[in-house]
């Protein structure tokens, strides 16, 4: 009988969401267990086992310089490490200080600013160690984590969504909001995954799951710019979202940030 994989979870800088997304897998991660242990979960355990591991999630972005020690001691330990949500894979939400000083928010949040040991910015993990695979998603979507997890425990390649969150509202059958609503949405140039969540409730697109490949985002801004009225700093903001750091969406806000 082979042995179990071991299974490590890791949060930085995050709101714990990705890892709760593992935990609703319920009664498939009872099933998973068959398969995989899971060694290092703080989220669900206090039980901790040593390293090495076969698979590490990693939560999170990197904020500190302690976060950067540690990611790498987790790079070390781990034979294959995925990058788990819009944190760790662009530096996420918290990456809007990477448009200004950061200095300016931490005298603006804390009573006491002189101590407080901080980055100048909020970056990806795979700025700091190598990456063997990306999942996207604010949360993560948990049937794509699931897939991601059984696929390596079986030696096989993932199978997920492709294509942009345009295509996932075409067959859930719903109503384009640009269209019909006149709201921002960055669907056309969103990576798919999420199931076109907020346009299902009549919400633009907010990026969650990051820029899809070859997104054309200065087509999408001047229909934006055309149709809603959009300039400047305005349009800059409909990509200052959750994946504001990801490449596409962080140069074409900055395209916007200074215009008036």
């Amino acid at each position: 009988m082979a042995s179990k994989l071991k299974l490590a979870v890791w949060k930085f800088s995050s709101c714990d969401g990705c890892q709760l997304s593992l935990l609703d897998c319920e009664d498939e991660l009872l099933a998973l267990t068959g398969a995989v242990d899971l060694a290092y979960f703080l989220e669900a355990s206090s039980a901790a086992k040593p390293g090495p591991y076969d698979i590490s999630l990693v939560e999170g972005s990197i904020l500190t310089a302690h976060d950067q020690e540690r990611v790498r001691q987790v790079r070390a330990d781990s034979k294959f490490l995925v990058a788990m949500g819009a944190c760790a894979v662009s530096g996420g939400l918290q990456a809007l200080r990477n448009f200004a000083d950061v200095n300016t928010y931490v005298k603006a949040v804390y009573q006491n600013p002189g101590r407080v040991e901080t980055l100048a910015t909020s970056s990806p993990i795979s700025d700091h160690v190598e990456v063997d695979m990306e999942l996207r998603g604010c949360p993560v979507s948990k049937d794509q984590l699931l897939e991601v997890v059984v696929a390596l425990a079986q030696g096989r390649k993932p199978d997920l969504a492709g294509g942009s969150v345009c295509l996932e509202c075409k067959r859930a059958g719903h109503a384009c909001v640009l269209v019909s609503r006149r709201a921002a949405c960055l669907g056309p140039v969103t990576q798919a995954g999420c199931g076109a969540l907020c346009p299902g409730y009549g919400r633009g697109c907010f990026g969650c799951f990051g820029p899809r490949q070859q997104a054309n985002t200065a087509s999408l801004a001047g229909v934006f710019q055309r149709r809603l009225g959009l300039g400047g700093r305005d349009l800059a903001r409909v990509f200052q979202g959750i994946s504001c750091n990801a490449d596409a969406f962080a140069q074409e806000s900055r395209q916007h940030e200074d215009q008036h």
